[in-house]
């Protein structure tokens, strides 16, 4: 497989949904920034949950599995941090921010087992296109069933 020819495709349901999880994120970041303490909590749900949903639906593509996990952990030590800097707890050695470099540290081991042991190897990133492949596929199956 030619690197500079491979196609690497998901289904558009998948784009979609990421897509609305980076407007949920910007939201929840801004109200953070702006210390719209309400609505900077509030945000943490629709932002998390689709994350996890993201997370679910990349099941059966395990390199897209491996980062959006990363991506929950990212938003959990996010989201901790943020909660301490609204209500007084992320300073000191158990300060939020402290405890936020858990799910960070969890996050980047998994990304760092993946580019250091799957990510390079040619037929892990073989497999990865052909059930990518697969999924669009079944996607369209699917759609045409529907119609």
């Amino acid at each position: 497989m030619d690197n500079k020819k491979e196609l690497y495709s998901i289904p558009a349901r998948f784009r979609r949904k990421e897509n609305l999880h980076i407007l949920l994120w910007l939201l929840k970041d801004t109200c953070w920034a702006l210390d719209f303490h309400l609505m900077g909590m509030f945000m943490i749900i629709p932002t998390l949950s689709v994350a996890i949903s993201i997370t679910w639906q990349t099941r059966k593509l395990r390199s897209e599995l491996i980062h959006n996990l990363a991506v929950v952990l990212w938003i959990t030590a996010n989201c901790l941090w943020m909660t301490g800097e609204f209500y007084g707890w992320d300073e000191g050695t158990w300060g939020s921010r402290h405890l936020a470099l858990i799910p960070f540290g969890i996050g980047l081991s998994i990304l760092a087992y993946y580019y250091i042991f799957l990510g390079h190897k040619k037929s892990f990133r073989k497999e990865m296109v052909l059930k990518a492949e697969a999924l669009v596929r079944e996607e369209d199956y699917q759609e045409a069933e529907y119609k």
